[in-house]
């Protein structure tokens, strides 16, 4: 015996009395999972494709715009180099031989006078430096005086507007007891007119 409230019998039961109902109900069931199916699904893949490519779009813009930044700034910093250097070249540096000399050869004895130091000897040489539009004029310049009177001519060289680059220094005990000689190896550096 079947109990036809239960189990398979109820369900027949409830299809074969609710039947205008239940197969349009079935039927749109089943065009819902075909829509999604067919439709709906590969809509929302595109939508994520679409968002992950727009999302690695703008990765790459951003870095882009980065690297366009970098050369931006690399130009700029370029052609500031240059301009300085060109600064350098014509108002830093002197422009010839006689003009080096004349700027180191007045200079120094007038920051010797200043610092109380008593002028020995000095020596210009000019030397081509192998591979460069600059030549070197070598100043050996010998003085003498106290420990703090040395000390302030080399601070008043090293803050002058004069481009002259401390190379060596020597100290010496010199012949009047209390006095050092200072032996100072110094260089500036002026453009080549020859190249």
């Amino acid at each position: 015996m079947i109990d036809s409230t239960h189990g398979m019998g109820l369900v027949r039961r409830v299809l074969a009395e609710h039947r205008r109902i239940v197969i349009p109900l079935s039927v749109a069931l089943v065009v819902n999972v075909l829509a999604y199916a067919l439709i709906v699904y590969p809509l929302a893949q595109r939508v994520a494709n679409v968002t992950q490519r727009d999302l690695a779009a703008e990765q790459a813009l951003a870095q882009a715009t980065a690297e366009h930044g970098q050369a931006s700034g690399t130009l700029t910093g370029k052609a500031r180099a240059s301009t300085e250097l060109t600064t350098f070249y014509s108002d830093v540096l002197p422009r010839d031989l006689s003009g080096a000399r004349r700027l180191t050869y007045l200079r120094l004895a007038q920051l010797a006078r200043e610092s109380n130091l008593r002028f020995e000897s000095g020596t210009y040489t000019p030397t081509d430096e192998r591979g460069s539009t600059l030549t070197r004029l070598k100043i050996v310049l010998g003085l003498a005086g106290t420990y703090a009177d040395i000390r302030t001519f080399i601070h008043a060289l090293e803050s002058s507007p004069e481009f002259v680059v401390i190379d060596n220094v020597e100290l010496a005990e010199g012949a009047e007891g209390g006095n050092l000689a200072v032996t100072l190896e110094l260089s500036t550096y002026y453009r080549n007119t020859v190249s």
